[in-house]
């Protein structure tokens, strides 16, 4: 157990008083039944199998914040990151602000933000590997980071910034509420060390004494209708109609007196000029998704062409069964496939830890969108393997993989396109993702048979011509869908008044040129799909329309994760900004560990550490690991 001082503070301890059995949402906040057995089991902290004696263990506890009271002197977070040995560019406590009016009648609001263990834990469903667990005991929501494969799905859903992605390990880790202090009746060590009395702490709608509010939102915090967090404020001071951000985020907050709230809205605090920003879009840390989604994408579709088209009544496409056609074809499928696959993976903290991301497939679509493009990928190699074979039993083989492949393939795009309508994400919560992933998929699809048609069939062949005219008009389907989207999505964006706007705000001005771009070659590439559906393949024609397409997609598909701007907290001016992070890395002031900014150190060893990990025994892991998945 955690060791009490003798001289422990008296505003240290918890106060025990008497508890409301609901929270404002409906939920008990009494999290068990006496007679339940997990009121027998121990947190095991420190290696100990005790039990805690706190008379509140089994009730939700939360935060109290009185912004009222916060000076902005960071105490919290020190005392947080000294506690559990943060390194120096994580906390899993920090403290921004907003700021409104000018000099004379200039305000600062200053905001302190860790985990809220929140009623609905978005990380605990989203995380792919399980690392996470909701606590009967004070409804602590934990992260093991050892369990944790450093995919950072986490933090994409999370609204508060709670979970921290190490970009030196390649894990996540987070708040733990310092049970180990509440197992003694001691509150948080941030709670602890707080100077101004700003940061409280208990179970869930008890007002601390001498407070008068316990409200949900105040400016700057997102809306608490995505989890339900467990965090209680009081602002009684007035504050200006506006509250602008200082960091890098084109947000600001606007009172809505009908609703009593202050509302996000774009801050064009970045001008309207129009920018390449080729560097930062083309070679961001969500390159490895852009490959793999395009790759994925592209592939199911070839594969849903040449196995299902023909039954769909497109008997052009049969001429693709041909052994002259489809080996190349199956080769290429794999070769794009492969790359897709081995770049998610090396993306990953961990790689070699990979087989973790089948843990939670009744809840994570990240785990179902895995399974479902593994099927697919072991699919596609089985027909590959037994598609050109002229025997009986090897035809059935053949005919098994191709109905894994086609059906474990739509599965795996559907859950691709899940994951990605995360609430706290509004960019991408709209149904143009879903949109722009099937129209990639009949478009690229449709392109690579297109080429292997052209490589490895007479093209002077009424056949041929047939065939890639139908190709052409699959493409000008796919590329109207996603363009068609795209407009609707823009004009959705623009009228939302919250993150998406910034969003979009972001698109037309930061990345206005290279948006441009993508907007041009996608239309030309839909005119000349359409023009070669109408009039017949050329050489030339299909050259351009190749090089159009590419980088369109590559362009249309590194926007929409450099685009994204989440529901998150305020920073500061240096500490949890992206701009600033930004600039130390360009500068070279992250080698200064003061800054606060690492650089993403992990990747350069993921190589050297797979192939290391699996000569330690780590095939042995992973087989008892599978067997553990099928015993549970």
């Amino acid at each position: 157990m955690f060791e009490v001082r003798k001289d422990e503070p008296k505003y240290a301890f918890l106060n025990n008083a008497e508890n409301k059995a609901q929270n404002r949402y409906g939920l008990n906040i009494e999290l068990t039944d006496a007679s339940s057995e997990l009121r027998e089991k121990s947190l095991n902290i420190n290696g100990d199998t005790a039990i805690g004696e706190n008379p509140d263990r089994y009730k939700q506890h939360g935060f109290y914040f009185n912004s009222d009271n916060c000076i902005g002197c960071h105490a919290c977070e020190s005392a947080c990151s000294e506690k559990n040995d943060v390194p120096v560019h994580l906390a899993y406590r920090s403290v921004g602000f907003v700021e409104g009016g000018t000099y004379p009648d200039y305000q600062r609001l200053n905001i302190s933000m860790a985990c809220n263990h929140c009623d609905d834990p978005v990380c605990l469903t989203g995380c792919p590997t399980r690392a996470y667990t909701k606590f009967a005991e004070y409804g602590a929501v934990l992260q093991d980071p050892d369990i944790c494969f450093g995919c950072g799905y986490c933090t994409w859903v999370c609204p508060y910034n709670a979970p921290q992605l190490d970009p030196v390990k390649g894990e996540v880790s987070k708040c733990n509420m310092c049970v180990d202090r509440l197992e003694v009746n001691l509150k948080p060590a941030c709670v602890a060390a707080c100077l101004g009395n700003a940061l409280d702490f208990g179970v869930i709608e008890n007002i601390p004494e001498n407070r008068v509010q316990a409200k949900t939102e105040i400016p700057g915090f997102p809306t608490t209708d995505i989890t339900h967090p467990n965090i209680r404020f009081q602002q009684t001071q007035s504050t200006h109609r506006e509250m602008t951000r200082t960091d890098a985020m084109p947000l600001k907050y606007h009172r809505d007196d009908k609703e009593g709230k202050f509302k996000p809205v774009v801050d064009e605090k970045q001008g309207r000029q129009k920018h390449w920003n080729l560097r930062k879009l083309l070679t961001s840390h969500e390159s490895a998704h852009v490959i793999f989604t395009l790759c994925t994408q592209a592939t199911v579709g070839a594969f849903l062409l040449l196995l299902a088209g023909p039954l769909a009544g497109l008997d052009s496409l049969a001429m693709l069964q041909t052994p002259r056609a489809l080996l190349p074809l199956l080769i290429v499928m794999v070769a794009i496939s492969t790359v897709g696959l081995f770049k998610l993976n090396m993306h990953l903290g961990k790689p070699h830890r990979f087989y973790r991301g089948f843990n939670n497939l009744r809840l994570s679509p990240v785990s179902r969108e895995i399974a479902g493009v593994s099927l697919f990928y072991t699919g596609l190699l089985g027909y590959a393997l037994f598609a050109l074979i002229d025997n009986a039993f090897i035809r059935f083989l053949a005919n098994c993989s191709a109905f894994t492949g086609v059906i474990s393939g739509a599965i795996g795009l559907f859950y691709m396109y899940k994951l990605y309508r995360i609430p706290a994400r509004p960019f991408w919560n709209h149904w143009q993702t879903g949109s722009a992933f099937f129209g990639t998929m009949l478009s690229l699809g449709a392109l690579i048979v297109a080429v292997i048609s052209v490589c490895a069939l007479p093209l002077e062949s009424i056949e041929t011509q047939t065939l890639l005219r139908t190709l052409a008009i699959i493409m000008a389907a796919g590329l109207g869908l996603e363009g068609l989207g795209h407009v609707v999505h823009a004009r959705d964006m623009q009228a939302s008044g919250n993150e998406g706007a910034a969003s979009y705000y972001r698109q037309v001005t930061q990345y206005g040129k290279s948006y441009i771009l993508r907007n041009i070659l996608l239309g030309f590439s839909l005119s000349l799909s359409v023009y070669m559906a109408i009039s017949g393949f050329s050489l030339a024609a299909g050259l351009l329309i190749m090089l159009s397409m590419l980088v369109s997609s590559a362009f249309g598909r590194s926007l929409f994760f450099a685009l994204v701007i989440p529901t998150t907290m305020p920073g500061a001016f240096f500490w949890k900004n992206d701009g600033f992070a930004d600039h130390a890395r360009a500068t070279g002031l992250a080698d200064a560990p003061q800054h606060g900014v690492a650089y993403e150190r992990h990747h350069a060893f993921k190589v050297n550490e797979l192939m290391q990990t699996i000569k330690d025994h780590s095939l042995r892991d992973m087989v008892d690991h599978v067997k553990w998945i099928f015993g549970k």
